[in-house]
Order: C-alpha cells, then sequence, then structure tokens
C-alpha cells in the first residue's frame, strides 16, 4: 500500500495563496504534520503560525525545512530589490546574489503616463475627411491660379546649338581678352505689368558640395581686418596666390558669376535700353550685417585692401567691381547675391530689377527685345547651362504650381474617401456587429 504523503512527518505543511490586489505571494508554514495530534510545542507553533510574503515573481528558498523569501518594504515602495543593495534573492547556506531585470517602479518604465486614444468612430472620421476635403481643394485652386497669373519669360543662352548666337563663345575661358559678346533677340507675347525681376540660372552647378559650402572666410567677409590678412584654412586652396592673402578668399568667391546681360526693346528699329537697377538685390541682413568692408582711416578701398590680391578666375580686384561707393568691394550686390549657396544643382539668383514707372503703361510692353550678353562665365567644361529669366511675383513669390497642385491632390483624395467610407457605412453598418470579441 502508497504510504500517505499527508503521514509523513518530515514534509511541512505549506500553504502558497497568491494576493491578486497586491501582487504578493504568501507562504503559511507550520512544522506539525497533518494526520499527528500536535504536541504542545508544535500546538504553539501552529497556533501562531509563519506567514511570509514576497514581491509576485521572487522565488522562495526551502532550506532545512524553512522558507526563507527576500522581501522589504523598502522593494515595494521604490521598485528596486532589498538585500544590501544587490537585488537578488540569498540562498540559505550563502552564495551569490542574483541582478533582477524588472523595470523600476516608475510611471514611464511600467507605462502608467497618462495618454489619450481616440476612438474612431464613423461619426468623427468622416466629417473630419470631408471637412479636409472641403478646406483644402479651394485653397490649392486659389494658389495654383496665382500662380498661373504670374508672368514668366526664360532663354537658355548657353550657345550649345550650332544655330545659337552665343555658340561662338562656347568654349570661352575665365580670363578670355577681349571678353565674348553675343545678342540675342526674342518677343514678348504677354505685357509684364507689375514689377519685373531679371535673375540668372545655371544648371548642373553644385554650390551645395559640402567643401564647396565651407570655402569661405565669414569673419574675413565681415571685415575683420586681421582675417583679411591671413584667411581661414578652410579657404584652401583659394587662400593665397603668389603669397599675398586673397580677398575674398574661397571656392565660392572664386566662381562667382560675372556674366554682363543688357536688356533693350526693339520699336520701329529703334533699341531702347531698359533701365536694370542693381541696388536692393540682397537681402537687408546680408547688406548690413554679414558682409563689411575693412575699417581704416578713410574710406580709400583700394588702401583698405592693400597687401591682398583678386581671387584666381576674377579679372579684377574686389574694390573695383563697382564705380559706387555703397556697392562696392564685400558689400556689392551681386557678390552678396552670389555668396548665398543654392541647395539644388538648378537654381536661380537675382540678377537685376525692372520697376514700373507708370500705372497707366505696363512694365514690359509685349513686342521684341534683345538681350546683349557679354559671355565670361564658363560652364562648358561641367556640362552646364546658362539661362536669363524675366519674371513677375505675387504675395505667394514666384512662379510655383506645385504648392497648388499638391493641395487640390490631397483634398481631393481625402473627399473622395469620405464619399466611400460614407456609402460604406450606411450599406453595412446597420447590420449587428455584436459578436464576441475575443480578449
Amino acid at each position: 500500500m502508497r504510504p500517505s504523503r499527508r503521514s509523513s512527518p518530515e514534509h511541512a505543511q505549506l500553504r502558497h495563496s497568491r494576493f491578486l490586489s497586491t501582487g504578493r505571494h504568501c507562504y503559511v508554514i507550520n512544522s506539525a504534520p497533518f494526520n499527528s495530534a500536535p504536541s504542545p510545542e508544535s500546538a504553539g507553533a501552529a497556533s501562531v503560525g509563519h506567514v511570509l510574503c514576497g514581491r509576485a515573481g521572487l522565488p522562495a528558498v526551502w532550506a532545512g525545512g524553512a522558507m526563507a523569501v527576500n522581501y522589504s518594504a523598502k522593494e515595494e515602495a521604490d521598485g528596486h530589490p532589498a538585500g544590501g543593495g544587490t537585488g537578488g534573492v540569498a540562498a540559505a547556506g550563502g552564495g551569490g546574489a542574483v541582478k533582477t531585470r524588472k523595470p523600476d517602479n516608475t510611471a514611464f518604465k511600467q507605462q502608467r503616463l497618462p495618454a489619450w486614444q481616440p476612438i474612431l468612430t464613423a461619426g468623427t472620421v468622416l466629417p473630419a475627411f470631408f471637412i479636409i476635403g472641403l478646406i483644402f481643394i479651394p485653397i490649392g485652386i486659389g494658389i495654383f491660379v496665382t500662380s498661373n497669373n504670374i508672368r514668366e519669360f526664360e532663354i537658355d543662352y548657353t550657345g550649345i546649338e550650332p544655330s545659337s548666337p552665343c555658340n561662338k563663345c562656347l568654349n570661352v575661358s575665365w580670363d578670355s581678352t577681349p571678353p565674348c559678346t553675343c545678342t540675342i533677340n526674342f518677343t514678348l507675347e504677354h505685357s509684364f505689368e507689375s514689377n519685373v525681376f531679371m535673375y540668372y540660372g545655371l544648371s548642373n552647378f553644385y554650390q551645395n558640395h559640402r567643401r564647396y559650402v565651407k570655402s569661405r572666410d565669414d569673419s574675413q567677409l565681415n571685415g575683420d581686418n586681421s582675417s583679411l590678412l591671413n584667411p581661414s584654412k578652410e579657404c584652401e586652396p583659394y587662400r593665397t596666390n603668389e603669397d599675398k592673402p586673397i580677398a575674398p578668399c574661397g571656392a565660392i568667391a572664386n566662381s562667382m558669376f560675372n556674366d554682363t546681360l543688357e536688356l533693350y526693346h526693339i520699336e520701329n528699329d529703334t533699341r531702347t535700353a531698359i533701365t536694370l537697377i542693381k541696388k536692393g538685390i540682397a537681402w537687408w541682413t546680408d547688406k548690413n550685417v554679414k558682409f563689411r568692408n575693412p575699417t581704416g582711416d578713410g574710406k580709400n578701398l583700394t588702401a583698405l585692401f592693400q597687401g591682398t590680391t583678386k581671387p584666381v578666375n576674377w579679372p579684377k580686384p574686389v574694390y573695383m567691381l563697382d564705380s559706387e561707393p555703397d556697392n562696392n568691394g564685400f558689400i556689392n550686390e551681386d557678390f552678396i547675391v552670389w555668396m548665398r549657396t543654392a541647395a539644388l544643382p538648378t537654381f536661380r539668383k537675382l540678377y537685376r530689377l525692372i520697376e514700373r514707372k507708370s500705372n497707366l503703361q505696363p512694365t514690359l510692353q509685349a513686342g521684341k527685345y534683345s538681350l546683349d550678353i557679354t559671355y565670361n562665365y564658363p560652364v562648358h567644361s561641367f556640362d552646364g547651362r546658362k539661362r536669363m529669366i524675366l519674371s513677375t511675383i505675387s504675395w505667394m513669390g514666384g512662379k510655383n504650381p506645385f504648392l497648388g497642385i499638391a493641395y487640390i491632390t490631397v483634398g481631393s483624395i481625402c473627399f473622395f474617401l469620405g464619399v466611400v467610407l460614407l456609402i460604406i457605412h450606411h450599406k453595412y453598418g446597420n447590420r449587428n456587429t455584436s459578436a464576441d470579441i475575443p480578449n
């Protein structure tokens, strides 16, 4: 007959209960046998009993008829296990500490931070789609119409085509003497009513190259006299030339655009020059804060730049860029515009302004025009292209239909999805959906 486990006097009674509200394990230990009459010693022990509680997941160690649980109130409060700061449970008779991998009892690590989780229903999703569509579509139409009302005319004068008047200047170099000139005739189909902005455009010119962007000395450009004679090493290899410091130094300044563009209106075989304004094309902060000429006695720029030399590819030094003192040297606006590097390899930069003289007449009438070009800037060596752009502007800037198309597209998609979801909700929303969903 198999002996009953309960009748074994060597086993003590172990009752285990889980407290769900606190997450603890509690053990009631009684050394008296189950099937024997309690002795005076065991009766006293049984009447008192021993209750040991520990955190959920922490093991209790049975050693020599005793139950040992490593637990303290501090552990429950701050989330760190007790026991000499080791964070583990020590076995009876010695042994190393066991590290716990349980996260700290904080709101962040225990994911008790407050959160807002919207409940998406047909009553909230459908109106949102329709509202977005009704707002975005009119905005997109307005932006698109405004962009289309901007007048813009563009001429490519690179001269790659053999029939181009500038083909003879295609292989021009930086130091060509005399400079190559060409004339391109064109016709404006529509009048330009408001102020006209003349841009020059370059293609396949990577002004965003890392070493190119860093190749400048902002202290020198800000008029610091010590940097004028000792430029930054970032300007290498355009830092010095013939043992003289270059002013302005760096690859950006060395590659400055230097074509000359002149615009004429042709009427009855008579050419009338269009006034091109060269001031006011740079940012105010650049003109008055970032770029300054060196300081010294007098306003003679030739004396202030004494001891420096011009950039390698420049035909003349920086103090001879313009005859007007407030547009010469480092504060020359053509130079300032070029020094603001472009983010993309195809870009345009403002070259001149054409102001409207009378409200009764357009700035540029429809008709025949000619563009005289002094071709100094070589682009054929890197497969680049050069353009001249005439453009008006609006409250949203220059001509750019992409933003209007994007608004119209997003609004149309949202409105279409709203209609589709409305039909689906109307057709299937009234069905019984009370089926049990397993947790």
